[in-house]
């Protein structure tokens, strides 16, 4: 595939998280139709229906933008890649989180309508409490060491599955029920449905969610910190390290060319020295 230029990502990101947000709000809107006097059975719907559209989403869109659909996501992949000059740019962030924003807002807008309620409703759920916030924390850090995981060990390719799995698990596990993204939680102020939060509860949540990001900037280089490189191998030259095929080439920064290889997060690709022809391995090794 061509390399898409910033607008296809930004459209891109747009859509994804438009498609989220519709997931989120309509299933919301479906289960309280469906199940009204038990709300065991309300998660249970919401969780796998958001998981699955989440999987979905990430398989339509990943091969354009890398489907970060997450404020958080980028912020992290800005930050991680600032010291090797990899990740996203400034004006990539600020042009993915605007994207990420506005998606949000209009899949809330449009999950509202294909159930006929107001296109645009402020909500009154309180989400409050520190349980609550210590639980955006965890459903957040933990959300991205696994992106992390998967693109710094060369399994990018598990992301869609791996990812709508932990999110549809966090649901569950977190008293918060894993908003775990400050773009999904801006656009449910905006909804009636079970799925809103009050304007009053977002503050919180926002910084609980940067808090995540935090830990999580601060774990991965501890983690994986030669994530791309793999062992020399017998009789090579041990001052020289091979990278990691799964890693893919080392890419620029700047330009429609810095695109990495996996979901977000991307590993660190240092300049490679040269090798003498007679000690290159072969293209099999």
């Amino acid at each position: 595939m061509k390399h898409p230029s910033l607008t296809q990502r930004l459209l891109a990101e747009f859509l994804g998280t438009a498609l989220l947000l519709v997931a989120v709000v309509g299933t919301s809107a479906m289960a309280a139709d469906l199940s009204p006097g038990d709300a065991g059975v309300r998660l249970l719907q919401n969780s796998c229906a958001v998981a699955l559209a989440l999987v979905a989403a990430i398989h339509t869109f990943g091969p354009v933008s890398r489907a970060h659909f997450n404020p958080a996501v980028s912020a992290a992949d800005w930050i991680l890649g600032r010291r090797t000059g990899t990740g996203l740019t400034t004006k990539e962030l600020i042009g993915y989180v605007g994207a990420q924003v506005t998606g949000a807002l209009a899949g809330t807008a449009l999950g509202n309508a294909m159930f006929d309620r107001p296109v645009t409703a402020i909500a009154d759920t309180t989400r409050s409490g520190g349980h609550i916030l210590l639980s955006e924390v965890v459903a957040t850090t933990g959300l991205l060491v696994l992106i992390a995981a998967l693109t710094r060990s060369g399994r990018g390719a598990s992301g869609p599955g791996a990812v709508g799995a932990y999110i549809g698990a966090a649901c569950w596990f977190t008293s918060s029920t894993c908003f775990a993204n400050p773009a999904v939680t801006i656009a449910r102020m905006f909804t009636g449905t079970e799925a809103g939060i009050a304007p009053a509860s977002v503050p919180g949540f926002l910084l609980a969610q940067a808090a995540g990001v935090a830990l999580t900037c601060g774990l991965v280089p501890l983690l994986y910190p030669r994530a791309d490189r793999v062992p020399v191998e017998r009789g090579q030259d041990a001052t020289v390290s091979r990278p990691n095929p799964a890693a893919g080439p080392p890419v620029p920064r700047s330009g429609a060319h810095r695109l990495h290889g996996g979901t977000a997060l991307n590993p660190r690709v240092p300049a490679q020295r040269s090798l003498p022809r007679a000690n290159r391995p072969s293209a099999a090794a």
